[in-house]
């Protein structure tokens, strides 16, 4: 159901997903009809709306709340994370946009959505062929939510990215443009398209460079793509652990990575063996053949920061053939609350990650599964599958125009392979319009963003949010308490 920009609870449009093959199924001009005739009650124009309200929750606060349950000695370095640019706060701040663009207007089209979609969420992994591929690559908060809600964030982290690159209003306002122009005409081809074609539709490196046209990120995927095929566990093993009385260890370095106690070592090798039954026949045989030697601690990322997590180290027959797997704690998506229904589809939050993941992701991990230790969720993938990032810092203007457009293609193949696509291609039709608003959005809540991180850095400073002291000595007096 559409949306107007008090605060309400949306139905989910993800029926069809679970509708019976004996039952005829909405021609896709009927769906295209629906969503064209959504313009009527959401404008197009309307999605360029943003003006912090009176009575907005306060960013602050809801950090604070986003931090209860997690590992108390950690939160000082999520904190630091996020309180080094504008951008850091953006990549740990999904509480506070999912709320914001939560009582904006909006379609009510519900495809699976990644939740966290922002530029730095994008990457390399390997296919299960070991084929090197680009897609969304972080699902901590997928759920059914507005596709508009994706592609909000999205654009809003291209422009905060740009700023801080250097570039102008304009060429920010250009790479949000392609973003949303490479989203609309992705969706309109996919929705014309079968839905096993849907499912089949990936971007290799390959492909990403042949279709890349500008030179300087030409060479930045090359250089990216090199470091990303070096990720590997054998190539990790001598960085990661060390022989210690006749038997391999994970390096202890804390405070990111420290050594579990025995107590909660045999929680996570049980878990382990839970996970196993989470796997496909093929794969529990594969992991089963392995042994576990050590596990630990490892912190990783922004916004899990604090959440527990793990890199447990499994070995075969051999000293040389070895295998990472990472175990993360899941909670409920910050998109869930805004989502009628949420409760009774999962039930265990790492299940939800490894199903969302699956349905966005053209090719997933296929040693993805999910277990639970000591009552809380988590889901396991791999800790080293070639996994990589183009770095931001980077990408100049005209690359990042460029790069933008990859990203909007690459969330609009994701949209399309769950539900929704021929209703969004309704809504958004072949001309600019929403390319124009979101624009327009995007600009205004950049400045909300560089707001709120100035929030953040008063926070630190008068001593509301601890932070580690290596960030104070790295942002500058300024941040001081």
């Amino acid at each position: 159901m559409p949306t107007s920009s008090g605060h309400r609870v949306l139905a989910t449009a993800d029926s069809a997903a679970y509708a019976s093959v004996r039952k005829r199924p909405t021609s896709r001009g009927e769906r295209y009809a629906m969503g064209k005739a959504m313009r009527k009650d959401v404008p197009r124009s309307s999605l360029g709306q943003w003006r912090a309200w009176p009575g907005r929750p306060d960013p602050i606060t809801l950090l604070e709340e986003s931090h209860e349950g997690r590992v108390e000695s950690l939160v000082p370095v999520r904190v630091a994370r996020m309180v080094t640019s504008p951008y850091g706060f953006l990549r740990g701040s999904a509480v506070v946009m999912a709320d914001d663009v939560a009582r904006l207007p909006a379609t009510g089209i519900m495809p699976v959505i990644c939740g966290d979609a922002h530029l730095g969420n994008f990457g390399f992994y390997a296919s299960p062929e070991g084929e090197l591929v680009i897609d969304l690559n972080d699902f901590d908060e997928a759920h059914p939510g507005c596709w508009e809600w994706d592609l909000r964030r999205l654009v809003t982290s291209i422009w905060v990215a740009g700023r801080e690159n250097g570039a102008s209003e304009e060429q920010c306002e250009d790479a949000v443009r392609a973003c949303v122009a490479a989203y609309r005409d992705e969706l309109v081809f996919l929705a014309e398209q079968p839905l096993m074609m849907r499912s089949y539709n990936r971007l290799d490196v390959h492909r990403l460079h042949e279709t890349t046209t500008e030179k300087t990120l030409r060479e930045e995927i090359k250089r990216s793509a090199r470091r990303a095929r070096k990720r590997t566990s054998d190539r990790a093993l001598p960085k990661l652990t060390e022989e210690q009385d006749g038997r391999r260890r994970i390096i202890e370095d804390p405070p990111t990575v420290t050594w579990v106690d025995p107590e909660e070592g045999e929680a996570l090798a049980a878990a382990l063996d839970e996970y196993l039954l989470t796997l496909a026949p093929h794969w529990r045989r594969v992991v089963g053949g392995y042994t576990l030697v050590d596990i630990a601690h490892k912190v990783v990322g922004v916004g899990s920061v604090g959440l527990r997590a793990y890199v447990a180290l499994l070995e075969g027959s051999t000293s040389d053939d070895v295998l990472f797997l990472q175990l993360k704690q899941a909670r409920r998506s910050v998109i869930a609350r805004y989502v009628h229904g949420d409760s009774a589809w999962h039930d265990h939050q790492g299940q939800r990650v490894v199903e969302y993941q699956q349905a966005l992701q053209t090719a997933s991990d296929p040693l993805l599964g999910w277990a639970t230790v000591q009552g809380r969720t988590y889901y396991v993938r791999q800790f080293r599958n070639s996994k990589g990032t183009i770095p931001l810092d980077a990408i100049d203007a005209p690359a990042l125009r460029d790069y933008a457009g990859i990203v909007g293609h690459l969330l609009a193949k994701g949209h399309a392979r769950t539900s929704g696509a021929s209703m969004i291609a309704g809504y958004m039709g072949h001309s600019d319009k929403v390319d124009t608003a979101l624009s327009a959005f995007a600009r205004r809540y950049a400045d909300q963003t560089e707001a709120d991180h100035t929030a953040l850095v008063e926070a630190v400073r008068h001593g509301r949010l601890p932070v580690s002291d290596g960030a104070l000595e790295t942002v500058g007096s300024a941040f001081r308490p």
